[in-house]
């Protein structure tokens, strides 16, 4: 089966800031691999090894995702591609999702998408589905495990009163919880690979996407404003089991009063 993983790079840091364009100024902060797309791939991985086919790491970013890409494939990738133009910068979750979908269309065909669930610097949760649906193509969102039976997808759903069982039909799209899967170290004949790997790269225009379509030109909403929530807002204290007891029962008092 030939899987498509759609990953990110993210700030490796709370210090991002906004520039008066309304894009995230990311240069000097450390990069890192979105947590939630290490279970992605991995998930790929474990596939691809039980059932054949291959799997492709697609990002879309600056032109330094391509060192993430390297490493993906230290770890097992058999493809890299980097969608990355100054036109895509700015892009919100639907720009975004519309730019991976053409990327799957020309790339493919794939018989499975594999996401993480949400990206660490925006937390949307929504370009997994989004890029589904403009492919016209099943989704199970939020899941924490997966594997192929008789021909058809089986995946767990987290959800909020607990988990759902989905089985699918490919081709189909996934979007995996952090720390599902962990993601397996790089091996030597990998690290040699990497060193030499053709990343492929792709641009809006290659994939038939009007400028319009792309970047902030291209997304109906925009971000203003961030902000950190620092550490310790809420206030908490320590209490020992016999102090915690005691607090419930005043307040049952209070409630009965």
């Amino acid at each position: 089966m030939n899987i498509l993983c759609l990953v990110k790079q993210v700030p490796d840091s709370l210090e991002v800031h906004m520039g008066s364009d309304l894009t995230l100024q990311r240069d000097f902060v450390a990069q890192i691999l979105n947590p939630a797309d290490e279970s992605a791939v991995e998930l790929a991985l474990r596939l691809r090894d039980a059932h054949g086919g291959s799997v492709t790491a697609l990002s879309m970013g600056p032109a330094r995702a391509e060192g993430t890409l390297r490493e993906l494939i230290a770890r097992g990738v058999d493809r890299a591609a980097l969608l990355s133009a100054p036109a895509c910068a700015g892009s919100d979750t639907l720009a975004t999702a519309r730019a991976l979908s053409a990327a799957a269309r020309a790339m493919g065909p794939f018989d499975l998408l594999i996401f993480g669930r949400r990206a660490q610097d925006g937390e949307t949760g929504q370009v997994g589905p989004m890029t589904a649906a403009l492919l016209d193509i099943p989704c199970v969102a939020n899941a924490v495990q997966a594997q192929m039976e008789d021909g058809r997808l089986s995946a767990r759903q987290l959800t909020e009163a607990g988990t759902a069982d989905w089985r699918i039909s490919l081709p189909a799209a996934l979007t995996l919880c952090e720390w599902s899967y962990a993601l397996r170290l790089p091996t030597f004949s990998g690290l040699r690979r990497a060193k030499t790997a053709e990343i492929e790269r792709l641009s809006p225009g290659q994939l038939g996407l009007r400028p319009e379509e792309c970047g902030l030109k291209g997304s109906p909403t925009r971000v203003v404003k961030v902000s950190v929530r620092e550490s310790g807002v809420r206030q908490t204290q320590w209490m020992t089991k016999d102090a915690v007891c005691e607090r419930l029962s005043e307040l049952v008092r209070e409630v009965k009063a």
